[in-house]
């Protein structure tokens, strides 16, 4: 847009776009780590050398535990893709209303203040989508818009939230509830060798997460600004692909250091624009796909891991729960009550495509 801003623009710019408040949950099944070796021997039937290397990978990973819908004695036996996606609907159903009903408690909201839903799932399938469901159950409006994202991954908590600002500053005084969901337990394949598929099974973890978006007087993180980048001719390096048994993951082994060697420029980028120094930043909310990954963002980003804690604790305590993941480390963060008014944060996620996800934060 050129010329000079009218009144409403203005306006629009002015406005601090906040989230209200935030709510995470998850199923009740445990996988410790030393029980997640004993099933990596029990199922796959590998060369002692391929089990001797994926055992160094679970005690490197930094994951003490990870949470299932089901028990792992299930969750590792095979089904057909029909059963696998009415389990897939009947748990992102409870999840989704669990994380609905306590965000919408710690909003002060009631289901007809919303105006808009997003949800957001890449680990199943189900037409009507999620928040058809969560409409019926709450009773929110018959003229609330629906967004159900469906295919971007982990990256796709992040962007929620950038279309829920975007929402908000197009609709004065709307309000945004953004739910994800993601049940990766349901995407284990006990028959494929493959590294990618290995490797998931050390990472990933279900959960689900949801945040209200307003431009209410709220305390709280403001989101000031977003963008989005995505790399060219990276089809490859991550995602699912549908076969006879369900979703296998496609997860190329260079996609950290992929991030690694853009991520300082991206993020150096998006500050400048907005007229921020990188040291102005002390709040970081950065999606825990792997310690590696964090590893590398804080050698280039010159981080230290006082400020990475949150995402190195929900790495820790939750594995990689995809999109849902970056809800997770900002509830930690806003749970500590550390952040002080004027402080700026930094929200960043990685999803297929390949693309990144940053979100400029600062608190009131």
């Amino acid at each position: 847009m050129t010329g000079i801003p009218t009144e409403n623009q203005t306006a629009a710019e002015n406005r601090r776009i906040g989230i209200a408040a935030t709510a995470v949950a998850t199923p009740p099944h445990e996988l410790g780590r030393d029980e997640a070796k004993a099933y990596l021997r029990r199922v796959f039937s590998l060369a002692e050398s391929r089990i001797q290397v994926l055992l160094a990978v679970i005690d490197n990973s930094q994951i003490r535990r990870r949470f299932f819908v089901q028990p792992t004695d299930y969750v590792v036996q095979p089904r057909p893709l029909s059963q696998i996606t009415r389990e897939y609907q009947h748990h992102a159903i409870e999840l989704g209303r669990t994380v609905t009903a306590d965000c919408l408690q710690r909003s002060g909201m009631a289901a007809r203040d919303i105006d808009m839903i997003i949800t957001v799932s890449c680990t199943g399938l189900m037409i009507p989508s999620l928040d058809a469901h969560l409409i019926n159950d709450f009773g929110f409006r018959s003229d609330i818009r629906r967004l159900p994202i469906t295919e971007l991954g982990c990256v796709g908590g992040a962007t929620a939230l950038s279309r829920a600002r975007e929402f908000v500053r197009a609709t004065p005084g709307a309000n945004v509830l953004v739910v994800s969901v993601e049940i990766p337990s349901l995407t284990f394949q006990r028959g494929d060798h493959s590294q990618a598929n290995l490797i998931s099974c050390v990472l990933f973890g279900d959960g689900a997460a949801a945040a209200v978006v307003t431009d209410e007087p709220v305390p709280g993180p403001k989101i000031l600004a977003t963008n989005s980048h995505f790399y060219p001719n990276s089809i490859d390096a991550m995602g699912f692909e549908l076969r006879e048994t369900g979703l296998h993951i496609v997860l190329s082994r260079g996609v950290p250091q992929m991030i690694r060697t853009t991520i300082k420029d991206i993020v150096l980028r998006f500050l400048q624009d907005r007229g921020i120094g990188f040291p102005q930043v002390s709040r970081f909310v950065l999606h825990p796909g792997g310690q590696k990954l964090l590893a590398f963002m804080e050698e280039e980003l010159g981080l230290t891991r006082e400020q990475t804690q949150h995402s190195w604790r929900i790495l820790s305590e939750y594995g990689n729960l995809s999109s849902a993941s970056v809800f997770f480390v900002l509830h930690d963060l806003l749970a500590g009550n550390s952040a002080r008014s004027g402080d700026y944060g930094l929200m960043a996620a990685f999803g297929p495509g390949f693309s990144a996800e940053l979100l400029l934060l600062q608190w009131e």
